[in-house]
């Protein structure tokens, strides 16, 4: 079976072809440029940019895939959460589509994606295993059972590590996409000049996640300076970003040790972080808790995972198709105790 994945929920325009035997044949992902001025994605110039990116993506995909149209059985696409418009793009297409060819089409969470994506690696964790999401919009902690049942252990109450991220990096002049080069600009940071509080580490019961106050410490922190220099503001990215993973690293194994879980994955955006993955492996290596994570292209928003997550739900509900368009911007991941 083909299943094509249609991903657009934020500004990344994303379209991939998976064969239930085959595995993935193609993932293709278009990155929009055009927020690089206004230091931020503007939701509407991210829905102009699906609608005018998404057709020659579909035949790009199809090319590199040596597949035609009609050869599809299925398509899954993302239904939330995420920004509206960008989201309506991606169903829309979708739905054309299986009309179009009378084929299922089946809505995917966004956030189920990522848990799954691990998936399509050859390093993939047996069930259950906990999965650390960390991106612009969500940190997450979250206890996969298998698929299809999952237990949210903690999420974050305000700004997600990724949001904060990218803040903190507007707040020190740089350049969009700020998380990135904010990570870029730590590397030249002395380690532990500066040392920013970790968030709600008091209560090992708690395992949600709060940044907007190290957010406002690390704002009043800058605001002293008359002026900061490069190496000042290296300091400063790299005492926040520390503070950032830190906290990410605590409040994972809190996790691991409560539900004695030896197996961690890692997904969402901010898991590219090199001295994310680096810090958590050597925390973890003198413990017996495997750390399992994404190739960069399956860190990011992308089609694949869709696709993947699409075809499992095809298979256990047996010829589910969708006949009414599904979008829901605050789609929240099923869960069970």
């Amino acid at each position: 079976m083909l299943v094509m994945g249609i991903e657009t929920s934020c500004d990344d325009t994303a379209i991939s072809i998976y064969d239930s035997i085959h595995g993935l044949l193609c993932n293709n992902v278009y990155n929009q440029k055009i927020h690089k001025k206004y230091k931020g994605i503007v939701p509407e110039l991210a829905a102009r940019q699906h609608l005018k990116k998404i057709i020659p993506l579909i035949k790009k995909t199809l090319f590199f895939s040596r597949k035609k149209i009609n050869e599809i059985n299925m398509i899954a696409y993302t239904a939330g959460p995420g920004l509206i418009n960008s989201l309506m793009i991606g169903a829309i297409m979708a739905h054309t589509l299986g009309f179009s060819l009378k084929i299922p089409v089946i809505p995917i969470n966004h956030i189920e994606g990522h848990l799954l994506s691990i998936m399509l690696e050859k390093k993939k964790p047996d069930f259950p295993f906990i999965v650390l999401v960390v991106s612009g919009g969500n940190t997450q902690l979250i206890y996969v059972y298998k698929f299809g049942k999952y237990k949210i252990l903690g999420h974050n109450i305000d700004d997600a590590a990724g949001e904060a991220l990218d803040k903190i990096a507007i707040m020190l002049g740089l350049n969009f996409p700020g998380g990135k080069n904010l990570s870029k600009i730590a590397k030249f940071g002395i380690s532990k000049r500066f040392i920013f509080p970790r968030p709600m580490i008091k209560n090992k019961n708690n395992l949600n996640f709060s940044f907007s106050g190290l957010k406002t410490f690390t704002k009043n922190f800058i605001n002293k300076y008359n002026f900061l220099n490069f190496q000042t503001k290296a300091d400063i990215a790299c005492a926040f970003e520390d503070a950032v993973i830190d906290t990410l690293f605590i409040k994972s194994l809190w996790a691991l040790e409560k539900y004695k879980i030896k197996k961690l994955v890692i997904s969402g955006g901010v898991s590219a972080n090199k001295k994310l993955r680096s810090y958590l492996i050597k925390k973890f290596k003198k413990t017996k808790i495997k750390i399992f994570y994404n190739t960069t292209k399956l860190c990011t928003d992308n089609a694949a995972m869709i696709a993947y997550v699409g075809i499992k739900k095809f298979y256990q509900k047996n010829n589910y198709i969708s006949h009414n368009i599904i979008i829901n911007n605050k789609l929240k991941l099923n869960f069970n105790k």
